[in-house]
């Protein structure tokens, strides 16, 4: 299969996207995008392991061709919901997971959350704690409503045409090739009325709300994932390395795979690392 079906679902009120990529009667893969990003931009991922799974590669809340939030709900929590929402309406049962960014935190956070009904859980440079001491609440709160009001009044950006936004995506990752900037480009803008492009995913979910998972939350959950767990880091990423910050070891049954010279986005940095080794590790040719 060349290109997905597009699906849509509903949770929580909203009308969410998923791309399938077909091959149904296979074992369910699951891929989700980080924050700001899109289902598509795992195409090559999943072309290549789409003759072994059936994969289906969900737009999260607020992002792509999912609806956007009321109220500008995007809780981890929030998520996770939309994630069981979609394994059960999608009929996924014992599904693989593979997340980057953001997205590990959700399937990391989904993982714990339902031990049971996952076979195998891969995590991309998603794998991080906040180490500095939350502000007290008057001052989360005051601070969030800033941001909310700070959005309100910004305009977003505006691109005449697909390429300039490609360009404004090569600007960010200076790995990415003009064929892949413009891929992503092109699934992650949305023309207007005006004739102008505009990025899809919704500008509030900068805003960082004052209920928010601890710490200790998160830790709690990572204990709890009893499959196999892969996490893997770019030596360039901004986030530190898991295993040196001393988070696998909340991890029961987890390794470690650090991939050189690749930054935050290690399936675009290292396609052909990254590739093999979830190929070596979902245990297909």
């Amino acid at each position: 299969m060349t290109e997905p079906g597009d699906r849509f679902y509903e949770s929580q009120g909203l009308r969410l996207h998923y791309a399938d990529w077909g091959n149904e009667t296979a074992p369910p893969l699951v891929l989700i995008h980080g924050g700001l990003d899109h289902c598509r931009n795992w195409d090559a991922i999943a072309r290549a392991l789409q003759p072994h799974f059936h994969i289906v590669a969900p737009d999260l809340r607020g992002h792509g061709d999912s609806e956007w939030a009321k109220g500008s709900s995007y809780t981890l929590s929030d998520n996770v919901a939309d994630l069981a929402c979609l394994l059960r309406v999608a009929g996924l049962k014992d599904a693989a997971l593979v997340g980057h960014s953001m997205g590990g935190m959700v399937a990391q956070a989904y993982a714990g959350t339902f031990p049971d009904r996952v076979s195998r859980l891969a995590v991309l440079d998603g794998t991080f704690l906040s180490t500095s001491q939350p502000a007290p609440i008057a001052e989360q709160m005051s601070r969030w409503i800033e941001q909310l009001e700070r959005i309100a009044e910004q305009q977003p950006s505006a691109f005449k045409t697909i390429d300039e936004a490609a360009q404004r995506l090569s600007g960010r990752n200076k790995r990415l090739t003009s064929d892949l900037a413009l891929h992503l480009a092109r699934h992650g803008v949305r023309r207007g009325n005006d004739g102008l492009y505009r990025w899809k995913f919704d500008h509030y979910q900068r805003a960082r709300a004052p209920y928010r998972l601890s710490p200790g939350d998160y830790v709690g959950l990572w204990s709890r994932i009893s499959c196999p767990t892969l996490l893997m880091w770019g030596s360039e990423s901004f986030l530190p390395d898991p295993e040196a910050s001393g988070l696998l070891a909340h991890f029961e049954n987890a390794e470690m795979m650090k991939i050189s010279g690749a930054g935050h986005w290690l399936h675009h940095d290292r396609l052909e690392e990254v590739l093999a080794a979830l190929r070596r590790f979902l245990g297909v040719p």
